[in-house]
Parts: C-alpha cells; sequence; structure tokens
C-alpha cells in the first residue's frame, strides 16, 4: 500500500493531540486533507477513519457496524480515540477485531449483521503493537487476507460455534522426520535437483512472459495472483490458453476458475527428493504481504522423510521481469519474515503464515539460498507445539 496519505493523517492528527473534541478534529481533519463523509466515516481512496472520543485508550464504546466496516476493508480502516491529552489511531479492519459484540444469532457468514466495539478491536496482533507507527504495517497483513478471510473466524468468535476442521497430529515416529526437514532442505538446495527444478520454472516463465506480464496489471492482487500462478504450474492445458485468450482480449473476460487447494502448485519428484513448489508473484512496487501456508498443511507434508517444500518467487516491475528465485520454506531471510497468524484461523487449525513483502523484495533482488537449520528446527518446534 502506498504510505504517503495515511502518514499525512497521522501526522495532522497528532499535531492536534490534546484538543479533546472528536467534532472539531473531524472538521479539521476532513477539510484539510479533502475527505467524503459517509455519516460517521470519513474516507478517501486511501483510508477511512472514525473519530471516537474517551476518556482513555481503553474505550468500550460503539464503532460501527460490520457491514459497513466491509465497505471500507479494502484500505486502512482507522479508529481515531480523542482522549485529552492525546489522541490514539488503531487500525480496525475485520483482521484486527476479536469479535461482534453487538450481534444476534441471526449474525451468519451469509447473513452480516451486528457492531463492533472499541473493546473488541486487537491492541497487539503477531507481536506488533496496533498504533500509528505500525498501521501501515498491520494493513499490509490483513491486506491478502481480506474481509472474506475474517468472516467466518468473527462468525465462529462471535456465536461461540465450534469450527470445522481438525488439526493435523503428529505421531511421535515422525516428529523426527518434520525437524529434520531444514536438513534435508539444506541437502536438496545444494543438489543439482534443485538446478533442474528451477530450470523447469523459468522455461515456463520464459514461455509466457508476455501473458504474465499482462496479468501483472490486473487490480486485484488475489485474482493477478492465481492467474501468474496458474500461467506457470497449471495442469489444465486447455483452461491456460483459455486465460490466455482472455488476458490478450482484456482482463474483463478472464474465466471464473479456483486454483487447487494442495500445499504447492508445482510437484516435483526426484530420485531422493519429492518436492512442493508454491509460486509466489511479487510486484516490486507495491508494499503486499502474500499468504504463504497452511500450518497443518505444511506439517503434514513434511512428514515424510523425502519431502522438501520450496517457493519460486517472480518478480515484476511495471512491463518486465526482474528476476525469479527458488528458495526454501527454511532460507533464514524468508523465514525471520514469516508471520504466523494464529488469531485467526479458527480453534481447530494450528493457523496459516503470511511473508511480509519487504523479505520477499529481498530475496528477488539478492537471491540467498542460506538456511540456519537451528533456527528452522525452533521454528518447527514452535508450530507444533500450536
Amino acid at each position: 500500500m502506498s504510505e504517503a496519505p495515511v502518514k499525512r493523517l497521522l501526522k495532522l492528527i497528532h499535531k492536534h493531540d490534546g484538543i479533546n473534541d472528536k467534532a472539531r478534529l473531524a472538521s479539521l481533519v476532513s477539510e484539510e486533507l479533502g475527505l467524503t463523509k459517509d455519516r460517521s466515516v470519513y474516507y478517501c481512496a486511501g483510508y477511512a477513519i472514525r473519530f471516537s472520543s474517551s476518556a482513555t485508550r481503553n474505550f468500550g464504546n460503539t464503532v460501527l457496524s460490520l457491514s459497513r466496516l466491509q465497505k471500507y476493508d479494502d484500505r486502512p480502516f482507522i479508529v481515531c480515540v480523542v482522549t485529552p491529552a492525546k489522541n490514539v489511531c488503531l487500525v480496525a479492519n475485520t483482521t484486527f477485531l476479536k469479535k461482534i459484540s453487538h450481534s444476534s444469532h441471526e449474525f451468519r457468514a451469509n447473513n452480516i449483521r451486528g457492531s463492533f466495539n472499541g473493546s473488541d478491536i486487537v491492541r497487539d496482533f503477531v507481536g506488533i503493537e496496533n498504533a500509528s507507527d505500525n498501521i501501515s504495517r498491520l494493513f499490509d497483513i490483513h491486506a491478502d487476507i481480506g474481509f472474506d478471510g475474517n468472516l467466518v473466524r468473527l462468525v465462529e468468535a462471535t456465536n461461540n460455534i465450534s469450527p470445522s476442521g481438525t488439526k493435523f497430529s503428529v505421531a511421535d515416529e515422525v516428529r523426527g522426520n518434520i525437524l529434520a526437514a531444514p536438513s534435508r532442505a539444506i541437502r536438496f538446495v545444494a543438489s543439482s535437483d534443485a538446478t533442474t527444478l528451477k530450470a523447469e520454472l523459468d522455461e515456463k516463465v520464459a514461455r509466457y512472459e508476455t501473458e504474465i506480464l499482462l496479468a501483472a496489471l490486473i487490480e486485484s492482487g488475489i485474482v493477478r495472483g492465481r492467474v501468474i500462478e496458474y500461467l506457470i504450474a497449471g495442469q489444465d492445458e486447455a483452461l491456460r490458453q483459455h486465460l490466455i485468450a482472455a488476458l490478450k482480449a482484456g482482463t474483463n473476460g478472464l474465466p471464473p476458475f479456483k486454483t487447487g487447494n494442495a500445499l504447492g502448485d508445482y510437484r516435483r519428484k526426484f530420485d531422493a527428493f519429492d518436492t512442493e513448489t508454491d509460486v509466489k508473484t511479487k510486484i516490486m512496487i507495491l508494499s503486499s504481504n502474500p499468504k504463504a501456508y497452511n500450518l497443518d498443511k505444511m506439517l503434514e507434508f513434511l512428514v515424510s522423510d523425502r519431502s522438501v517444500f520450496m517457493f519460486y518467487f517472480v518478480g515484476i516491475d511495471p512491463g518486465k521481469i526482474i528476476n525469479t528465485v527458488l528458495i526454501s520454506m527454511f532460507q533464514k531471510d524468508l523465514l525471520e519474515g514469516t508471520i504466523l497468524l494464529r488469531h485467526w484461523a479458527g480453534r481447530n487449525s494450528r493457523g496459516v503464515s503470511q511473508f511480509e513483502g519487504r523479505a520477499i523484495n529481498g530475496l528477488i533482488e539478492r537471491p540467498n539460498t542460506q538456511i540456519d537449520e537451528r533456527k528452522a528446527k525452533d521454528f518447527l518446534v514452535g508450530v507444533l507445539d500450536l
């Protein structure tokens, strides 16, 4: 996301710390920044904001209905709490809501009802404080999850529904295979098989370069990623050709399709290794945090003593492909940039993970396959214990 509009907003709000008048602050901010008013919400293309007042930052006032938040959940939704001493800003997109307070049994995924309070907004998310300095960073986490990715969780949390699904149970006899995965990855990355795998994927990128660059113009990050992923790793050639024809005719004619629900997009067996590779594209000029993997599916795959899980990143700038890199899930920079989203995954799941976009950008610009085996094992132990 572009940080400039949000930074300008926050600078203006904190310039008026101590104003202690939410109506006056809202008027000042709206007039200076040219915001549009929609009842209690002020918005522009870059963000939306709701002003509230409280004696302290820990306020319990009703903020907004979920149905109205849905309108603005594609941009940072900021709640400015005007207290006597300071104006406190929180990001309140659906990823950062614990539940819906004012609801009923009628609240379902296909029947959006209810409102949330200030007390429903998390103050710390995966170790990141919900505060002005972190709003852009937190929104990047939310952007790839979106409203639909949070709705079922909110219904479960609000109505106290037992979620579907089952957490993967790791038997003692295979735990060692999982913890040996970093060692397998180190051997694979150093082998000629890794060179072969990257060459196969690079050949696909070269073959469909024109179409990949057309797909890179698609505005929706989710659709863009799915289309490019399918061009590179899709198995149905008829569908691939249909996508190519639609891209050349204009993206409005894209056929509806869903990518598979497997751990990776490209499966390849070698003499000593069974690999799953997930294809990810990164538009280098955009700030984004792509989804990484489902933690239970990852553990289930790593049970095999032959399994190696890789990522193939395609870096794209306007009009050109910058680079392609083949990276282990345990590569040290990627692992440090891996965020575990346990918060919203459901009680019968370990959750999912997400990559910080800056880590991917760095690896695309300066490829590095180094794995810190000890840190990778510690990471796996932490996931197993979830």
